[in-house]
């Protein structure tokens, strides 16, 4: 297996910003950030990396949270992330991406948000089941893939930003 990326936390400074952004409420940011967990394999055969929630959280049928992780990816030139919803809670509760595929860009990295990685869920039980995640819980999982370009490609463009930003 090649090695391409690697997981590091984003700065405190960071994730107590997008944090605060997200909930309102008490919350010892400190010590969830202290908690955080890098995204890790299950088996040495598993695909995808799991992506673990800084926070219990309850979701009812039809309720959307965004997550910040306080993850970010450092990932080789032509590869990206792929991030997906845990197979476990997709069939359970229907718990479903917003964008239906999170996708990382390596140049994500130096984006003005260092790179934050946000996962925003929408539970989507259409069997009024109500999605539970602990604390510490995979939530979502990554994997990395290469990708090619044309032939006669000329992107030149920088990222500054984080979501939308090369279209803008």
């Amino acid at each position: 297996m090649k090695k391409v990326a690697k997981f590091e936390k984003v700065s405190f400074a960071q994730f107590e910003k997008d944090f605060q952004s997200l909930f309102e409420g008490n919350y010892d940011i400190k010590e969830i950030y202290d908690k955080l967990k890098l995204p890790a394999r299950g088996t040495r055969f598993s695909a995808g990396y799991d992506f673990f929630s800084p926070i219990a959280f309850t979701l009812a049928p039809n309720q959307t949270i965004t997550i910040p992780t306080g993850i970010r990816a450092k990932i080789e030139d032509f590869y990206f992330l792929q991030i997906f919803p845990r197979s476990s809670l997709g069939f359970k509760f229907r718990l479903q991406l917003n964008n239906t595929v999170g996708i990382i860009d390596s140049d994500y990295y130096n984006a003005q948000n260092e790179g934050h990685i946000l996962i925003k869920l929408t539970n989507a039980s259409n069997e009024n089941k109500t999605a539970e995640v602990l604390q510490g819980q995979g939530l979502a999982q990554g994997i990395f893939t290469e990708f090619g370009i044309t032939i006669d490609d000329n992107a030149s463009g920088e990222r500054i930003g984080g979501f939308g930003s090369t279209n803008k």
